[in-house]
């Protein structure tokens, strides 16, 4: 069994989010292997936010990342990263907020991403307003119905896309976020038609005189997929690099291995078999069914969960006692990218041993830009 334990975990305070150096190294090295080279890994970075990790996977080989907030896009910035794309329409002020930060860094491409050419005309006007032009990718709507553009009207749209002088159309974003098959092989099928459907649209467009030459595939749980069955293209996971118990149980082809962890300790014995952590919701994200695990205690069961207290009870049937009053634990989050938000920092263990501390550095929604 994986021990998250620490020398010197005696003396921080809980709850504390805890990121493995070790093991975020290696599910790299692993997301690297998946998709053939870092030359064709596009990764998200909502997972973790952080300007650290992020500098340590250019260290790597990867040089382009993907974004869902201008925050996120400016920490990417501020690392050797070539090439940034925001997957988010831009609104409101976050369309001059992109712009200006993208002047900030001539010697990097930074990319938009949209679904609506009304959106995408006023983005355009407002690039024109600063001489600027934008490489812009089409958002594709490939079953998830979340954004995107269907595909019966993608052909279109990108040709729509090509007369907006503010902007430059540099390809597709297929993000299937609605690919839950727990089977590879079923997976992969589904994989295989949407390959067909976007390898279409991509042929008609090159032939229409429409040059579409980045196609972004895919998420944590398809990218191996389509790197199986598809050259020439981008893959964008993101929860692979810290991984969670999540997609440990929903994904077990995936070779990955959670690097993030909870630091908790045992607050009370409110009953007869029952015990309380110092881990309550606001400590870990809590919008699914499972908040997390704890591996050391297979045989505890969520009783129930607040603020500040998270509450089990031991099974009937536990060979397992009670842990005492004190007692230093370590949860795996069930998923892991909104319970990262919550904190400010995570302290980095490198063998075992403090190797330092990495702010969370796009926590923030704003950082200048």
């Amino acid at each position: 069994m994986q021990t998250y334990h620490f020398k010197e975990e005696a003396s921080v305070p809980s709850p504390a989010l805890i990121f493995y150096k070790d093991i975020l190294e290696e599910n790299t090295r692993t997301a690297i292997a998946a998709a053939g080279s870092s030359d064709r890994l596009w990764p998200h970075v909502k997972s973790h936010k952080s300007q650290d990790f992020t500098e340590l996977q250019t260290k790597m080989g990867i040089k382009r990342f993907k974004c869902a907030t201008i925050a996120e896009a400016e920490m990417a910035a501020r690392t050797p990263a070539q090439q940034i794309l925001l997957s988010y329409p831009l609104t409101g002020p976050n369309m001059e907020r992109f712009i200006r930060l993208s002047l900030a860094y001539p010697e990097k491409t930074f990319y938009c991403l949209g679904d609506d050419i009304e959106q995408l005309t006023a983005l355009s006007q407002l690039a024109l307003s600063f001489q600027t032009r934008i490489p812009c990718l089409v958002d594709v709507n490939t079953g998830m119905n979340r954004t995107g553009v269907s595909f019966d009207s993608l052909l279109s749209f990108y040709q729509k896309l090509g007369q907006l002088p503010g902007l430059l159309p540099s390809g597709l974003h297929c993000y299937d976020g609605n690919r839950h098959e727990k089977d590879y092989a079923e997976r992969e099928q589904k994989v295989k038609e949407t390959i067909c459907q976007v390898s279409a649209v991509r042929d008609e467009l090159n032939a229409s005189g429409n040059p579409c030459p980045i196609l972004i595939m895919g998420g944590s749980p398809t990218f191996p997929c389509y790197a199986q069955n598809m050259d020439g293209v981008y893959f964008s996971p993101g929860t692979v690099f810290l991984y969670d118990a999540g997609y440990t149980e929903q994904f077990p082809d995936l070779p990955y291995k959670p690097g993030a962890a909870i630091l908790t300790r045992v607050v009370s014995h409110p009953a007869k078999g029952y015990f309380t952590l110092d881990t309550g919701y606001k400590a870990i994200s809590a919008e699914q069914g499972i908040r997390g695990i704890i591996p050391e205690l297979p045989y505890a069961q969520e009783a129930f969960q607040s603020e500040e207290h998270w509450t089990f009870r031991m099974k009937d049937d536990s060979p397992q006692e009670c842990p005492p009053i004190g007692t230093i634990l370590y949860v795996i989050p069930w998923h892991v990218c909104p319970t990262v938000a919550l904190y400010d920092k995570a302290l980095l263990i490198s063998s075992g041993s403090v190797a330092g501390e990495w702010p969370i550095t796009a926590r923030s929604r704003k950082l200048t830009y």
